[in-house]
């Protein structure tokens, strides 16, 4: 890799008129960078404090990469990772598998969105509007698509395409700060990153919007492009409630950055921005949401007991190395940054994701696994690239050295992670690629439902039947007699499944009365008759 290295230049000697300016405070995260080797004290008085001292030797950074090389890579793996997500995402519906009744309940609100409803998703309970559940306006977006496509396949589709998108946005970002291959690699690195692939394997969350806004808005701010940051920032709010706290993060960050710089023509932006991302946390969660949810309260509040923090303040520390889970994830998150993140403010901005998943007291918040960390791997390769550019500028040589070692290592430990994550099953014949056993018996009973049912399940066959009937989960309690009943007795969630359907679904729904019309690959259907 070619490198730059303007070593045997020298500065131009200052007009001897010109006067010291001996009380000037110099950030130096701002100040010029020495450009190599070594530095020794001009005279007294001098116009010119420090010289380096040249030292041919010393690499500084890669030939910046111009016309197709500047996008080219980047774009063959994005298209790469869409393929990848796209693919897993096929197989995995092909196969019949639900880790979670989410696909079921973002594809209710879809279809919602897609006949201009209010998004009522009786998964949750017979007049339930999702909108009082997290706070995601922007969700309907995804109308359109699944007006053109109505199925729940086609959200996995359109989130693979969104992961994929900030794949380029990063990648083109990372060929622009470290030359053609390196940046290409770190695409590639971004692109398997768990945070990613954990998302695909756990299927649709509104999470899928605020990556790739979040890659935009930090590209932006990489390129001191402040406004730009802004406003890519600003819609984050309306994904997600706690993203507020991220775009406040973002912005404290920019204020930060921006705060003794004279050519920045608005230098409170960045404390505007973070006003707005707490603004939006404050309304979503004190006002919006307790107005539209059914029992008047923002259901996820009670999770953090804020008041042990406060009487129990060492907490805050300690609830975030607690658990073995947590460790771990936080190990993987700086470790995929090259380990150079850690000297850039941008990995500041995971803190509250981070924050809220920690002190919760939900076990699958803390691991490396689910959704959980997609919206943190924008950050953590931002952070990377900005500690790449700020360790080039470092009077210490052996990180300006290191600034070119960084990203190499940070491919190395993301290439060390894939054949523990979910994407790896690609890798199997007998596994992703393989049909499921039951298949034939879930199709089986699908075919039975006719369109327009009323029809109560569990999540095993949840996101199958979303479509074209209107779906209840049985966890909830109160919801009006079905005309089918559904239990997936394998993977409906159950611990255990009843064994007799039809009595379970008499006794759910006095007064009624059933009739088992499939039992067949530990799936069950009965069909209400009185």
């Amino acid at each position: 890799m070619a490198v730059t290295d303007d070593a045997t230049k020298t500065p131009d000697p200052a007009p001897a008129s010109a006067e010291p300016d001996q009380g000037a405070e110099v950030d130096p995260t701002e100040a010029p960078a020495p450009e190599s080797g070594t530095w020794k004290d001009e005279a007294p008085g001098s116009s010119t404090v420090a010289v380096p001292v040249p030292v041919a030797s010393e690499p500084l950074a890669p030939e910046p990469a111009r016309g197709v090389a500047a996008w080219a890579g980047p774009l063959v793996v994005a298209l790469l990772a869409a393929a990848t997500y796209v693919l897993y995402s096929v197989l995995q519906w092909r196969r019949f598998e639900s880790p979670s009744w989410d696909l079921g309940i973002f594809t209710q609100l879809a279809r919602r969105y897609a006949h201009l409803e209010a998004p009522v998703v009786t998964i949750k309970g017979d007049g339930f509007n999702l909108l009082g559940d997290h706070f995601h306006p922007l969700l309907v977006l995804l109308g359109v698509p699944y007006r053109i496509a109505p199925s729940a396949l086609t959200l996995l589709v359109v989130q693979g395409l969104l992961f994929a998108f900030s794949v380029y946005v990063v990648g083109r970002e990372a060929v622009r700060v470290l030359g053609a291959l390196q940046g290409t690699s770190v695409a590639a690195a971004y692109a398997v990153s768990f945070g990613l692939v954990g998302a695909v394997a756990a299927q649709f969350h509104e999470i899928a919007f605020a990556v790739p806004l979040l890659a935009l808005a930090l590209v932006a701010f990489l390129r001191e492009r402040w406004w730009a940051a802004a406003l890519w920032a600003a819609p984050l709010v309306l994904v997600k409630e706690d993203l507020g706290l991220t775009v406040a993060a973002l912005g404290a960050v920019m204020w930060w950055r921006t705060r003794r710089r004279t050519d920045v023509r608005e230098p409170l932006l960045g404390a505007w921005l973070a006003l707005w991302g707490l603004a939006w946390v404050v309304l979503s969660t004190t006002v919006l949401l307790p107005a539209l949810n059914t029992k008047d309260q923002y259901d996820y509040g009670s999770r953090i007991d804020f008041a042990a923090i406060v009487t129990h303040p060492w907490t805050a520390v300690t609830l975030l190395v607690d658990d073995g889970s947590k460790i771990v994830t936080l190990l993987m998150l700086v470790a995929v940054t090259g380990f150079v993140g850690l000297r850039s403010p941008v990995l500041l901005i995971a803190v509250p994701t981070i924050m809220w998943r920690f002190y919760a007291d939900i076990d699958y918040y803390y691991g490396h696994t689910w959704h959980y960390s997609a919206v943190l791997m924008p950050i953590a390769f931002a952070a990377l690239l900005d500690g790449v550019l700020l360790a080039r500028r470092s009077p210490r040589g052996w990180l300006r050295r290191y600034s070119l070692a960084a990203a190499p290592v940070a491919v190395v430990v993301a290439a060390m992670l894939v054949p523990q994550l979910d994407v790896a099953r690609l890798g199997r014949p007998d596994d992703l690629w393989a049909p499921s056993s039951r298949a034939v018996e879930a199709r089986g009973l699908l075919d039975l439902i006719p369109e327009g049912s009323v029809v109560e399940t569990d999540i095993g066959l949840m996101s199958y039947l979303v479509d074209h009937n209107d779906v209840f989960y049985v966890g909830n309690a109160d919801n009006p007699a079905p005309d089918f009943l559904v239990i997936d007795q394998q993977g409906g969630g159950w611990n255990p499944a009843p064994s007799d359907i039809a009595q379970y679904a008499a006794d759910r729904h006095p007064g009624t009365t059933w009739q088992v019309v499939y039992d067949a690959g530990g799936y069950q259907l009965a069909k209400r008759t009185g």
